[in-house]
């Protein structure tokens, strides 16, 4: 346990505890554990669980930022060193976060203030002894005097000091009223304000606001009706929703209405005083989900994504966690929000990998939403068009309770799908990347002024450049990937380190000609717009999109102004409801079918069909194009059918014979350097390690050394060892041992080395 019996109990009373167990931070996982600390007489009762201290660490005495996990009386060790400081007036982790990070420390193989960080938002957090983000505070005026003497001090002071007297005057009929609202409205000067606060006339205090989103200001709306679909799901889920700790998949397919359901529940569960968190897995999601809701409950919102400004994050968190919003909206890291009385965790598209954490702690918003839905006896509800085959399987083994919407809301017909061979079209001489048959149904659509959406999971004009006399390619210095061209800056990038370099006009090896090769989302746009002069065409990517509110600018864009035609990476593929989309375009689906991943064929079935869905969901029927080089590929076939259950059923066979997860566990270790060879040996060693901890354990397999996709990264290589356990076979020890036992190594300290569990890459 992370935690000795000898911490003190969350409910003592602190007078008479002396000794701090403090999780530091800035310290590897090997190191990590709680460290005890003395508490200075003067420190007494401002040291509690929950609260950020500064302590010396190490021999060197170097200031360190620490948590607080709990309170005791007595220490195993005989000298301690003293907290220094507390940095917080009041404990910002309750009892139940603080064993949340705790978990968190034994389940994802990180360090408990990993774990603490991922919580908090950025603007607590300290920069050179100063908190990154303050409280926002504006001054706020009011008399102080009554309003009848008020008036007549302003009679008096309106021939030689007629800006105060304008100033008294408004305040005798508003009363109380912000400084810079006030003299606005009266045009009078801060000197004139000043002189009647020192004449004892008016008070001015400063009053703490919040610093919220951009919030819509919608007609509120009665709770939506049900159809008798929904109407079956919302009763089992509420009745399932009063019965304690449990999880529940909604499975519906696109436009059936999953976001209706999720609106009454929370209303529901909201008029017995429990708040809700909703997570989507992309911020383009949040503003249309943010207009849905706030039209049902107003300022009862608050939301979370990296897209806000550091004092806006703050402010939401406070908002939250001072009970003024009990619904909250958010991307992966709403998971973490401090609501009060937690009655549901919803994960909308649940399937998307979006909602798995690549950097330390390496979570899954499921499994942190399962872990506050048990502790807190709230319901957890997935829903998803393409549902994750381990959910599924999860539902159909009974794990999972399961509820299905098998219609469109309106009774709208899915869209009717077309499956376009590429090859053909070679054959033809028609080498771009729109077939002829895509071409004319945007063109249908373009004079029917109705719009369309086309997909392309890769941004920029072309994935490859090469010489076609010498066959040089142009690959990143720094990263074992090709680099991809850029035309509008006319630029080649590294999309997993950012290096950059101007294109050459010639193969820099021979002087020969260069052959562009592969289209991304750019080379699509400038096809298009060959194709249809003056035809407005919006690019949706993570190179059009700005740091803060671009996704919401630019679909709002795509839909006031009725642009005919938005081409896209994933961003576009779910969530996505507009009532004018008729036509959608898969330009390649055979993009993701063959990465080598035993998850390929879910992630291509799920795309293509969630942005399938984007079509037709209101009066106008949808159709959809989708462009492949291998037409009778069964996985590309069923998600033109949209045959959700007939895909699961050949995937879930397929797992079973693999021996993948759902029926095993996989946990990895990475090991990652700058010298190739010395990361293999070690690879290799961690290996050695894990086969001799499981001798007489003959249901694992072990897998590995091998290299990852992309083996170098940022001058970094990455191999990585498998364990392939049964689930809940209790190996997380075991791997933890190794990683801390390597990570201690003096021979391997130029390599760094990791673990995970079920990891997406």
């Amino acid at each position: 346990m992370y935690l000795s019996g000898r911490c003190g109990l969350w409910g003592d009373a602190v007078t008479d505890m002396t000794i701090a167990k403090i999780a530091v931070s800035g310290i590897t996982y090997s190191l990590d554990r709680p460290y005890d600390y003395s508490i200075p007489r003067e420190l007494l009762g401002a040291v509690e669980p929950g609260k950020r201290v500064i302590v010396p660490f190490s021999r060197g005495n170097r200031p360190a930022e620490g948590i607080v996990l709990a309170l005791a009386r007595e220490s195993a060790f005989e000298k301690l060193k003293p907290v220094t400081a507390v940095m917080d007036e009041e404990s910002l982790l309750s009892p139940e976060a603080l064993k949340l990070a705790v978990w968190m420390h034994e389940r994802f193989f990180c360090t408990v203030f990993e774990a603490v960080k991922a919580m908090l938002p950025a603007g607590l957090w300290y920069k050179n002894g100063k908190r990154r983000v303050g409280d926002k505070t504006i001054d706020m005026v009011a008399l102080a005097i009554p309003a009848e003497e008020a008036m007549e001090e302003s009679a008096r002071k309106a021939r030689k000091a007629p800006q105060q007297a304008e100033l008294l005057r408004v305040l005798g009929e508003v009363g109380r009223v912000s400084a810079k609202e006030l003299r606005d409205f009266t045009g009078a000067s801060a000197q004139s304000l000043k002189a009647l606060e020192k004449a004892g006339l008016v008070s001015v205090e400063a009053e703490t606001v919040f610093r919220k989103p951009e919030r819509y200001e919608e007609e509120r709306l009665p709770s939506p009706e049900l159809t008798e679909d929904q109407q079956a799901a919302f009763e089992g889920l509420k009745k399932l929703s009063g019965e304690g700790v449990g999880a529940a998949l909604l499975f519906g397919v696109t436009g059936s209405g999953k976001t209706t359901v999720y609106i009454r529940l929370i209303e529901e569960l909201l008029k017995e005083g429990k708040s809700s968190i909703l997570l989507v897995p992309e911020i383009a999601l949040t503003p249309q989900m943010l207009r849905t809701f706030s039209s049902h409950f107003g300022d009862d919102i608050a939301v979370m994504h990296s897209s806000l400004s550091m004092g806006e994050r703050y402010d939401e968190w406070k908002r939250i966690r001072q009970g003024m919003a009990r619904v909250v909206i958010g991307t992966r890291s709403a998971v973490f929000a401090p609501v009060h009385n937690l009655g549901i965790i919803i994960i909308d598209e649940e399937q998307e990998d979006t909602y798995k954490s690549e950097n330390s702690p390496r979570y899954h918003a499921r499994d942190i939403a399962k872990y506050r839905c048990a502790q807190a006896k709230a319901r957890l509800l997935l829903g998803s068009a393409t549902p994750d085959v381990e959910s599924r399987y999860f539902a159909g083994i009974g794990k999972y309770d399961f509820f299905t919407l098998p219609a469109r809301f309106n009774d709208q017909a899915l869209p009717a799908v077309e499956i376009v061979d590429m090859k053909r079209e070679l054959r033809r001489g028609n080498g771009g990347s729109i077939s002829e048959f895509l071409r004319c149904e945007l063109e249908k659509n373009i004079a029917a002024s109705e719009q369309s959406i086309l997909f392309l999971n890769r941004r920029g004009t072309n994935k490859l450049i090469t010489c076609v006399e010498c066959g040089y390619t142009y690959r990143c210095p720094r990263c074992s990937v090709s680099l991809t061209y850029h035309s509008y800056s006319r630029k080649l990038m590294c999309h997993y380190c950012g290096y950059t370099r101007p294109l050459d006009e010639n193969c820099p090896e021979c002087g020969g000609i260069l052959n562009y090769i592969g289209a991304g989302t750019q080379k699509i746009e400038e096809e298009l717009s060959a194709l249809f002069p003056g035809v407005g065409i919006l690019r949706m990517d993570t190179d059009t999109v700005g740091p803060a509110g671009g996704h919401d600018a630019l679909l709002c864009r795509f839909r006031d102004e009725n642009i005919p035609i938005m081409v896209g990476t994933q961003m576009v593929t779910k969530g996505l409801n507009f009532e004018n989309v008729t036509l959608v375009g898969v330009i390649s689906a055979d993009q993701s079918l063959y990465t080598g991943d035993y998850r390929s064929g879910e992630r291509t079935f799920s795309l293509i069909t969630q942005v399938i869905g984007r079509s037709g969901r209101f009066v106008r029927p949808g159709r959809a194009v989708i462009q492949t080089f291998t037409p009778d590929n069964q996985v590309i076939r069923q998600a033109a059918a949209q045959d959700y259950e007939s895909f699961y059923a050949s995937e879930i066979a397929l797992r079973r014979l693999q021996d993948t997860p759902p029926f095993t566990e996989l946990l990895t270790v990475t090991v990652s350097g700058t010298d190739e060879s010395h990361v293999l040996k070690c690879a290799s060693d961690v290996r050695f390690a894990l086969s001799s901890g499981l001798r007489g354990k003959g249901d694992i397999r072990i897998l590995g050394p091998a290299p990852l996709a992309v083996v170098k990264v940022n001058n970094r290589y990455r191999y990585r060892v498998i364990l392939c356990a049964p689930p809940g076979s209790r190996l997380r020890r075991l791997v933890s041992d190794v990683v801390i036992s390597f990570s201690s190594d003096k021979q391997y300290r130029d390599v760094s080395i990791y673990a995970d569990s079920n990891p997406s890459d």
